[in-house]
């Protein structure tokens, strides 16, 4: 029974937030309240307020769910990390970077929606001030981390190429779609794995 009853509450959880996500795309951030979440929801305030604090703190869940997306994992370095990058990197192979690439090239049209409603939600709301930038400094860390594990390129430069190597990335993510910039998927992935193959491997060039 204890077993359905939290089952149930994972479901009422989960609503909350896909309804949210929904709400927060075609309303905005700043234009949907907690009213509207629980009305379409399908219920009521008191019950939105014993999963979530508020709004912002449902933002914040949002977070969590996209972590999970990725794979990323509870981190005693940082919030979350995410191994297999950590792996790609410290290889330091184009096989290795084109793979994991590819693989997170097949999740930007989930991810794309997540990331749009928190960075919106990180400019209109004071209590989110900083949350898109240190969830990023998470996966710069974990680009970085690779780096520091293989020991590749002077330590005061490796920060600055992971932030690049984010950039790009972020970038990328946040704009191509199938078809979009007159390349395919593919080709794309090989054209940033060629970028990130020179700012990360050690075919890349150390600074003078």
């Amino acid at each position: 029974m204890a077993g359905l009853r939290a089952a149930q509450k994972e479901m009422t959880r989960k609503l909350l937030l896909s309804t949210a996500m929904e709400l927060f795309q075609s309303k905005g951030y700043a234009a949907t309240t907690v009213n509207d979440i629980a009305s379409a929801a399908e219920t009521t305030r008191v019950t939105f307020y014993a999963y979530f604090q508020s709004r912002s703190d449902l933002a914040r869940s949002l977070i969590g769910e996209l972590n999970e997306i990725l794979e990323r994992s509870d981190s005693p370095r940082i919030r979350s990390t995410a191994s297999a990058l950590v792996a790609a990197v410290r290889e330091g192979t184009r096989e290795s970077i084109v793979g994991w690439l590819s693989e997170r090239s097949k999740q930007w049209d989930i991810i794309r929606p997540y990331m749009n409603v928190t960075i919106e939600a990180s400019m209109v709301d004071p209590e989110l001030r900083g949350l898109v930038d240190e969830w990023f400094e998470e996966v710069i860390a974990d680009i970085k981390e690779g780096l520091d594990q293989a020991e590749r390129f002077e330590p005061e430069d490796r920060h600055t190429r992971a932030v690049l190597a984010f950039a790009q990335l972020h970038y990328v993510g946040q704009h191509w779609t199938e078809g979009h910039w007159g390349v395919g998927r593919e080709r794309l992935v090989g054209i940033l794995a060629g970028s990130w193959v020179s700012l990360l491997a050690d075919g890349g060039g150390q600074s003078a």
